[in-house]
């Protein structure tokens, strides 16, 4: 008979993840507390030890350039509300037909 892996989630392993780095409890006791086995522990930190640094510069970065792309998009939206009104002011008459040269 296979035993299925448990699968933990992302604030679950953050959450572990944090109270190692705190070092207030021994890594055996941490697992005993969360039903994880022991090994899970240190992986765990160390994940978000190598990844806490791109946590603070990428998500900032996103943020900005998310801004500036919505920035962009309503500037856009706006000259295209303006043109429409001016084309839809103009008569159709009142346009230049183009023809041939003589």
């Amino acid at each position: 008979m296979s035993v299925k892996r448990k699968v933990h989630s992302a604030e679950f392993k953050a959450k572990v993840a944090l109270e190692t780095l705190k070092g207030k409890k021994t890594i055996n006791e941490l697992a005993a507390e969360y039903g994880i086995h022991p090994n899970l522990v240190p992986n765990w930190k160390k994940q978000l030890q190598d990844q806490a640094a791109s946590i603070f510069g990428v998500a900032g970065r996103r943020e900005s350039e998310q801004k500036e792309a919505e920035e962009l998009q309503a500037t856009l939206y706006q000259q295209i509300g303006q043109l429409k009104v001016e084309l839809d002011w103009h008569p159709k008459g009142t346009q230049k037909k183009s023809g041939p040269l003589h």
